[in-house]
């Protein structure tokens, strides 16, 4: 029996949408992942109609760099040769500001930039002021004397006169702002004045002078508007495809990208690079484990415990050789021959010979290991804290008198945390637009195929359901009134025989 209109329409209606709610969810599951890839690829290219380039043009995440300088509390018996007694002070604390600027495109795919650094001390944050005064050595004096060790004696002998004629010392008394950002000395503006070009720097000397309001150099990277393959990775720096300062190809290559983003759709087997004008290097960095930050999926990588290692131990280093011991890195070839040497704080991860050396040193992962937490779908860092130990190599030279009888050494001068974490209105907007929507987007693939899969159900309850309603009214019996025939099927009545 036909099914009345009004319960047509309904399982018809009911049919559709559950027809219709299954093919959208089915669609969704094929096209919604390559939906977000493509908006991602589109949005991490460097390129001024995208979203993302003004984050990459000014750095949004605040930075801050914390500087903890080790004060030598025994310089006159490390002037008789005995061990150094170093005490770490700190940190104090900078507010680092990025901002890229010369920004110039190229037909070659490349964009060529110079990011501006700028630091402003934070006292609020730190643990004493940029007046505390700290005794370091004389990188004048150890530096000049460790660079004439195998010159005449007769040009060791006159460099000593010079350092008395202007009261240098092998160890100074200076102020941390000073120590940090540049002093000048008589004998620095006499060497400047006779001697121009023999010193690395202008009028002043410190530890971070050529480093505030300064750049690190113009660097050409791939945008990925033409090439994905490429996005991000250096191209050039300072117009070199490769660095000059080590002793082979693999150390010299500039490898990965400027240190700030990474290709997006990351696996735990990504390695990791990127280049280093600090450090004169590339340097690379492991998978260690997934996590999250404030929500976001993040993949942590940390430094490989090769990273410092000196050719004996990891021969693709002996390029950076002439090393000593490993875990620090030789820096002479691009300091100007300074005998300074990078490393981890502390000396974490190195020799034991370096620790047991000096006195005052307590290395430890979770204080001197670095981590770099990134975003695995969008190659943004979301959490990172790089951690670097700048030490110097002295001991005493003959014919210098100010070096006295200094043992073999090599000195931690400080140690630096760069660490940047997203936060703020930034952190919302990226975890709404990346993580959030393509949540939601997942969840309504799934919620549209069980919505389907329940509507389907539900119409085919409905057609059984209008199918055995006209059998079930047979089946109840027979009506009442019919148990009443008509009149005209009424048998007559037949007189009984015996009443004759």
């Amino acid at each position: 029996m036909a099914c009345k209109l009004g319960g047509c329409k309904t399982i018809v209606a009911v049919g559709l949408t559950g027809v219709l709610c299954t093919v959208l969810g089915g669609v969704m599951i094929f096209m919604v992942p390559q939906l977000i890839r493509d908006q991602i690829l589109q949005n991490v290219k460097i390129d001024p109609s995208t979203l993302s380039f003004e984050m990459w043009k000014e750095i949004p995440i605040p930075f801050y760099m914390s500087v903890y300088l080790f004060h030598v509390v025994n310089t006159e018996e490390v002037l008789k040769g005995k061990k150094p007694y170093i005490q770490e002070r700190g940190p104090y604390v900078y507010r680092e500001y990025r901002q890229k600027h010369n920004i110039t495109f190229h037909e070659n795919d490349t964009v060529s930039f110079l990011e501006y650094r700028t630091f402003v001390f934070q006292p609020h944050m730190s643990q004493g002021l940029e007046t505390d005064y700290i005794v370091m050595p004389n990188l004048l004096v150890l530096v000049s004397s460790m660079m004439m060790e195998h010159k005449p004696m007769s040009m060791k002998v006159l460099m000593s006169l010079s350092f008395s004629m202007f009261s240098q010392r092998a160890f100074m008394n200076r102020t941390v702002g000073e120590i940090m950002w540049g002093y000048r000395d008589p004998m620095i503006d006499m060497l400047n004045k006779y001697f121009p070009g023999m010193l690395p720097f202008k009028d002043k000397l410190g530890l971070f002078s050529e480093l505030n309001n300064s750049n690190s150099g113009l660097f050409t990277v791939f945008t990925g508007v033409k090439n994905f393959s490429k996005i991000h990775l250096v191209d050039k720096w300072n117009g070199k495809s490769k660095l000059n300062f080590w002793h082979s190809d693999q150390c010299n290559m500039i490898n990965g990208t400027s240190g700030q983003i990474w290709a997006p759709f990351m696996t735990p087997e990504y390695n990791l690079q990127f280049y280093s004008p600090e450090a004169c290097r590339s340097m690379n960095f492991e998978y260690e484990r997934s996590g999250d930050f404030k929500g976001i999926p993040t993949f942590r990588f940390v430094a490989p415990k090769t990273l410092f290692a000196n050719g004996s131990v990891y021969p693709p280093n002996e390029g950076f050789c002439p090393c000593m011991v490993s875990g620090i890195q030789n820096m002479s070839t691009c300091q100007f021959n300074a005998p300074l040497f990078l490393s981890h704080p502390h000396f974490y991860d190195a020799d034991p010979v370096l620790l047991d050396s000096v006195i005052g040193l307590h290395p430890s992962k979770e204080k001197h290991s670095l981590f770099l937490d990134v975003h695995p779908v969008t190659g943004i860092p979301m959490n990172c804290s790089v951690k670097m130990q700048l030490s110097l190599y002295m001991k005493s030279i003959p014919g210098i008198g100010q070096t006295g009888k200094i043992s073999p050494v090599v000195l931690p001068l400080l140690w630096f945390e760069e660490r940047g974490a997203m936060e703020g209105q930034t952190l919302t907007t990226f975890y709404n637009r990346l993580v959030l929507i393509p949540k939601l987007m997942q969840y309504l693939q799934y919620i549209l195929n069980a919505l389907g899969c329940l509507f389907i159900v539900i119409t085919l309850i409905l057609i059984i359901k209008n199918q055995r309603t006209p059998s079930a009214a047979l089946s109840e019996g027979p009506n009442p009134k019919s148990d009443q025939l008509p009149s005209s099927q009424t048998p007559l009545l037949q007189d009984d025989p015996q009443d004759g």
